[in-house]
């Protein structure tokens, strides 16, 4: 129910079904933290940035401001999508550098 009155009032916002739960995304596209987490990550100032989201992502800029829009009324819900992706891609990585280093130590 409260997803519905959320992509009442987002029309670009769908919510997709995932291993964390449903999630925020814009409909046929990335979800809305991939796009908030693109943005921080850009080297460019307002519009800029969003010119560089839009080419980097292939979406228009219209929808770009759609994923700033949700993102500006659940801040939190985005930010702990993007804080859960970082610790997962961290943990990630450790293991991989664990797994290699072992491996390395096999050979050797």
């Amino acid at each position: 129910m409260e997803e519905d009155l959320r992509m009442e009032e987002h029309p670009e916002v769908v919510f997709k079904n995932g291993p964390t739960g449903s999630r925020a995304a814009l409909s046929n596209g990335p979800d809305v933290w991939e796009v908030v987490r693109a943005l921080r990550e850009i080297d460019e100032p307002g519009e800029d940035a969003v010119a560089a989201v839009a080419e980097l992502m292939r979406l228009p800029e219209v929808r770009v401001h759609a994923a700033m829009s949700y993102h500006a009324e659940f801040p939190n819900e985005i930010d702990a999508e993007i804080s859960r992706n970082d610790a997962d891609a961290a943990a990630a990585f450790k293991a991989w550098r664990a797994h290699r280093c072992a491996g390395m130590s096999d050979t050797h």
